[in-house]
Order: structure tokens, then C-alpha cells, then sequence
């Protein structure tokens, strides 16, 4: 894999305004929720580096690792995750694969009936903030700390 720009150091003050939102959302919802979120929207993208990095901060957080290692499955494993995980969960898929959902209302209704307008507007924030990162992340090939731990 070749070394690709390093986009934050060339780019900082867009990436401090990223990292103010990341702030925000951070404030605006529970801890564990976002985690689980920000996993599962890098999941789909297949961001390695931000895969590492929530399942890391998953674990910070003392989450069992049964509901981590179920999480890409986790309307098979329903019972592991709360109503809201599982309503932030259906949303944050829908919303990074805008491209094949189109957002259904269904999707739509469930989540502002469970989270509420609030807390569903900073969820569609932290989601759409995650897509950002994974896109940077995937396309200048950052490094999970799981694989620098090796060199």
C-alpha cells in the first residue's frame, strides 16, 4: 500500500472544524450510542482505521464484546441493543447508503418516534460526520493502529 497525503496536516483548519463538530456530537448524545454508530457507519464503509479506533473506544467503554462483535448483525441480535440503539442503528444505515435507500419514511418515522427530533438531528450530524472521516480515512489509506503496533 502506497503512502497517500497526509490530509488533516494539509488541510487543518476544515479538519479542526470536523473535529468541533465531532465535539458537539459528542456533548449531544450518549457515549456508547455514537460508539456503536461511528462502528457500524465505518463497518459499511469499510474503514479499517476507524473500525480499530471505535471498536477501541467500544472497549473503553466496557461494552461487552458480544454486543461488538454482533453489531454488523444487529437486528439478528436485537435483544442486545435498547430500542434507541437499534432506531440510531436502522437510521445510520439508511443515511450512509443514501445512495441505495433513499432514506425510506419508515426509517424516517421509527427513528423521530424512538429518539425524538432532537436527538434524531444530532444523530444524522454524527452520521454524516463519520461518512466524512471514513471517506478521508479509506481514501488516503490511514493506518489502523492495529497495524502500526507492528511495524
Amino acid at each position: 500500500m502506497s503512502k497517500r497525503l497526509e490530509v488533516f496536516k494539509l488541510a487543518a483548519q476544515p479538519y479542526q472544524h470536523l473535529l468541533a463538530i465531532k465535539d458537539y456530537v459528542s456533548a449531544a448524545l450518549p457515549a456508547e450510542l455514537l460508539e456503536l454508530v461511528y462502528l457500524r457507519v465505518s463497518q459499511i464503509n469499510h474503514c479499517a482505521f476507524c473500525i480499530d479506533m471505535h471498536t477501541r473506544d467500544l472497549l473503553k467503554l466496557e461494552v461487552d464484546t458480544q454486543k461488538i462483535a454482533l453489531l454488523p448483525v444487529w437486528d439478528e441480535a436485537a435483544p442486545l441493543f435498547s430500542a434507541a440503539e437499534r432506531a440510531a442503528l436502522a437510521w445510520a444505515e439508511s443515511v450512509t447508503r443514501v445512495e441505495q435507500t433513499r432514506v425510506p419514511d419508515d426509517v424516517y418515522q421509527h427513528a423521530l418516534a424512538v429518539l425524538g427530533e432532537q436527538t434524531l438531528a444530532d444523530l444524522t450530524v454524527a452520521v454524516t460526520l463519520m461518512n466524512a472521516f471514513n471517506r478521508f480515512s479509506v481514501s488516503m489509506r490511514r493506518a489502523p493502529a492495529a497495524l502500526a503496533a507492528l511495524a
